[in-house]
């Protein structure tokens, strides 16, 4: 691919980490002098999480700083994307789970769209939206949609080449935009776990580093993830309630406070914890647990990048990488009862899975193989 492209990066907003943003991070490691365009983002988390990169927001920044509310917007947002200039740009990758799609190019500049999922509250989620959004009476939310949907399925014409992020999504874009799609998994913070390699291996003061953490020293289940209803967390907690076995939750969201109360002693929700830490908790769980349903699912790779087992619902990215008895086992249905009864299975065969077997699943997902492949695709694009 010439070094001579002009190349721009288009994301839907920039307000925390997620999935979605991991990849942006990862796309502009692979194009380090390409504008990051986005709707608004918060100056405080770009500082930290993209420094020295240059962003550009559109008209409705000014409204965020004023508003703080991003979904009071949500009407304003297909007119912020389309009035982005990219003129100046032979190539423009936008990272997309809602609005990015919808920019609009010169006919001799090529829009590739990494879709992460066609927008969820549009399409197949679109019941459960209306359900949410308590506060906006439901027919103003359904004419919202309706219109929304409509500029939407519009908008996804205007791309030139979808990545899905998935298989599963890759199925998603084909109905709902009768548009195909090449499969590039995001790219998996493979985290070092051969620098800990014991309970133990918590560097200088470790009795101290536990008591701080709380952390159980063995046998334990984990759960990363952001605690949001559609992350289905609270299952784990009623299941481990029940259980009596430890459970760490990790993440932060508007779920935390309500699972807290609703949490015995054995049972830790710790928030937010950084990334030197976390391996600590990757390190030393029994296995890790996705209690919801995923367009692929980064916090399982992780935990398998340290050998550990997944339990995890039977629906979504998770019926690409998980094998049952290899690295992991499915529960079916997304009840407490389910999923205890399968963590007891689990537990009782936990001997039977093979930590390197774990670990080359997680190797097909690396930073490396993703940067190959954008790096393939980009060079494609420009040569036909």
């Amino acid at each position: 691919m010439s070094t001579n492209l002009r190349i721009a990066l288009v994301h839907d907003w920039l307000l925390g980490v997620g999935g979605a943003e991991n990849v942006l991070k990862e796309l502009h490691e692979i194009f380090p002098e390409a504008p990051v365009y986005v709707l608004f983002y918060n100056e405080k988390f770009v500082k930290e999480f993209l420094p020295k990169t240059e962003i550009r927001a559109s008209f409705l920044q000014k409204h965020y700083r004023r508003l703080k509310n991003h979904k009071l917007l949500m009407p304003f947002m297909p007119i912020a994307v389309e009035s982005f200039d990219f003129a100046d740009f032979d190539i423009v990758i936008s990272s997309s789970a809602y609005f990015a799609k919808g920019l609009i190019v010169k006919p001799r500049t090529v829009h590739i769209c990494y879709c992460h999922s066609p927008t969820r509250q549009l399409w197949d989620w679109h019941i459960e939206y209306k359900t949410e959004s308590k506060r906006t009476p439901r027919i103003a939310t359904s004419l919202l949609q309706h219109f929304v949907r409509i500029w939407d399925r519009h908008a996804s014409a205007r791309v030139d080449y979808f990545i899905a992020n998935s298989k599963n999504i890759s199925e998603r874009i084909k109905k709902y935009y009768q548009r195909d799609s090449s499969v590039i998994y995001p790219p998996v913070n493979i985290l070092n776990y051969k620098t800990i390699t014991s309970p133990d291996a918590f560097g200088s003061g470790s009795r101290q580093n536990r008591r701080d953490y709380q952390l159980p020293i063995t046998d334990y289940f984990l759960v990363v993830s952001r605690l949001f209803p559609h992350k289905n967390v609270e299952i784990a907690v009623r299941a481990f309630n029940k259980l009596g076995w430890p459970l760490v939750i990790i993440g932060d969201g508007p779920e935390k406070n309500r699972l807290k109360k609703m949490a015995k002693n054995n049972i830790q929700i710790l928030g937010f914890i950084p990334d030197n830490k976390l391996k600590e908790y990757y390190t030393n769980c029994l296995a890790f647990i996705m209690p919801q349903e995923e367009d692929f699912g980064i916090t399982p790779i992780e935990a398998m990048s340290f050998g550990k087992p997944v339990l995890a619902l039977k629906r979504g990215g998770a019926l690409e990488y998980i094998k049952s008895g290899v690295n992991g086992e499915f529960f079916t249905d997304p009840h407490s009862d389910v999923l205890a009864y399968n963590a007891m299975l689990l537990k009782k065969n936990i001997k039977k899975y093979d930590p390197e077997e774990i670990k080359r699943t997680a190797e097909r997902f690396s930073k490396n193989v993703f940067r190959n492949k954008i790096l393939n695709l980009t060079a494609q694009t420009t040569q036909i």
